[in-house]
Parts: C-alpha cells; structure tokens; sequence
C-alpha cells in the first residue's frame, strides 16, 4: 500500500523527469543521424592496430572539415558520417588521418562510402513514425479489448489511455537522454524505443491483469485497496523479470561492440523507466481514474 499511498509523489516525480527530458530535447536538440536526413557513410579501417577515438576525433576537428559524427566500427575501423556527399569531403575526412602519429603502426585504409539520398532519409524517419504510433494504436485497442471485463470499476479504454501515458513516460525519459549525451538517433535508436514499447506494456499489462483478477475475485470493494494488493502480489515478480532482462543490456554495453553500445545504454534507461512506471505510475492512475469514473457516475445519477 506504500505505492497508493504516496502515488502523488510519484507522479511528481515521474512529471519532473519529463519536463527535464522535453527541456533537453527541445533546448540542445537531437543528434539526428544520417539515416534520418541523408549524407555519407564512410569507413576506413587500420590493418594493423586502431588509434584511439580520441586521437582520431581531435584529427578531424583539426582539419576542420565540418560536423562528422565518428564512432569505433568492427574491431579495426572506425565509421564517419557526414550530411556532404561531396568526394573532396571524404578525400579530407581521409587525408586528416594520414599524420605521423596516426600512421606510426599502419596506414589507414578507406571503404568506398556508402550514400543515403535525402529521399531515403525521409522514407526512414516516416517509416519510423508509422512504426510507432501502430505500435502505440496497437497497443490501445489490444488492452482495451482485453481488459473490457475489468471495466465496472474503471473504462476498459481507460486502461489503454492509461498503458499509453507510461509508454510516452517511458520514451521521452530515453530520449532526454539521448539529447543530454548526443546519442546519434538513428535505426538502432528507433528500434531501441520499440522494444522498450514492448517491454514497458508487458510488465504494465502483468500489473493490470492481477487487477482485473481481483476484481473479478471481488477482493476488496475499495479499489484503491485492491489495487495496493495487485501491486504487492506483482512487485517482486516484475522486479525480477525486468533485472534479469536488465543485466543482459548491461552486459552487452560493456562487453559488446562499440556500435551498439548506444543501443544498450537507451534500451537499459528504457527498461529501468518501463518497470517504475508499470509500478509507480501506471497503476496509480487506475486508481485516479477511478475516482474520476466514479464521480462522472454519480453525476449522471443526480
């Protein structure tokens, strides 16, 4: 009953972390990558032995050939991308990398560079827009129908607004993060925010289902009260399903590649959001939901 009881501190907190998040977003901006807008993929790689990132990013800063994003590919390359598709901006990008120090053990070697036109780039970021809000439409309707059994107490289409809310939690607060850091968003980003979707719902959909359970049960006529038991009876089962699902991520940011070490990062702050709001937010709200539901009622009534 912790939870219910002290449900306003917690949607403060959740409101805080929001606001935060929509303030970084919209102040520093996002990292938009050139899956999104366009430009030039190129790859050069070192036979012999890597520089250091940082050496290779002060290089091109040096060279002051314009913004380019640059992050560790493979085991022996590193990846550039540019929004200029112009040869000579590659042939510098190139050219930078051919000091003393950066060639003492070998010299690099360039890829042909791999061109996503401003067309394709809009194809992908309307794609990625299409994906989540069926992804969201989706998941409303699904709980909504699912949960039409459950809907004396509260609307079963309130159960789905409400899923929605935590989910819109639950990417905002990632992607403030992104801003925060200047993570590159890209494919692997949009498809880090659609598993934490999946993942976020399913523990939402755990919690609100032992409440339709109880209600069924008629475990208590209080729903607030029904709903603090729903919770003690789910809590420590989707704790211990998002930790183990949690430590996965981490492993894989700290011992696996270098390109998907951003992918990690989000999709472990989205699976750590997604499980505090399943528990602290969503379920709280069933029960102001409820409250609301119940004076609408009586309102009719009168």
């Amino acid at each position: 009953m912790f939870i219910v009881k002290n449900r306003k501190i917690f949607f403060i907190f959740s409101g805080l972390l929001v606001v935060a998040s929509l303030f970084l977003i919209f102040t520093r901006g996002l990292n938009v990558g050139i899956d999104f807008t366009g430009g030039t993929s190129l790859e050069i790689v070192y036979p012999v032995e890597r520089p250091a990132l940082s050496d290779v990013k002060q290089a091109i800063e040096n060279a002051e050939v314009g913004e380019v994003s640059i992050r560790p590919f493979g085991d022996d390359g590193f990846m550039f991308q540019t929004q200029s598709d112009a040869t000579s901006t590659h042939q510098a990008i190139y050219d930078a990398l051919l000091t003393e120090d950066m060639t003492a053990s070998t010299t690099p070697i360039m890829k042909a560079p791999n061109y996503i036109g401003p067309s394709i780039g809009e194809e992908l970021r309307s794609k990625a827009w299409i994906a989540i809000i069926t992804v969201i439409l989706g998941i409303v309707l699904f709980v909504a129908y699912s949960f039409r059994q459950a809907s004396k107490k509260v609307s079963s289409w309130k159960y789905g607004i409400i899923a929605v809310i935590a989910l819109a939690h639950d990417i905002i607060i990632p992607t403030g993060v992104a801003a925060l850091l200047g993570i590159e968003i890209g494919s692997l980003f949009i498809i880090a925010l659609l598993a934490i979707l999946g993942l976020s719902v399913n523990d939402t959909i755990v919690v609100f289902d032992r409440v339709r359970e109880n209600i069924q049960l008629k475990v208590s006529r209080d729903f607030k009260e029904l709903v603090g038991k729903s919770l003690n009876q789910t809590f420590v089962r989707s704790i211990n399903t998002s930790i183990t699902t949690l430590l996965v991520v981490v492993l894989l940011y700290f011992i696996g590649p270098a390109t998907t070490r951003d992918f990690a990062l989000i999709l472990s702050i989205g699976l750590a959001i997604g499980t505090y709001s399943s528990i602290f937010l969503a379920s709280p709200l069933l029960i102001e939901a409820e409250k609301i539901q119940k004076k609408q009622n009586i309102a009719k009534d009168n």
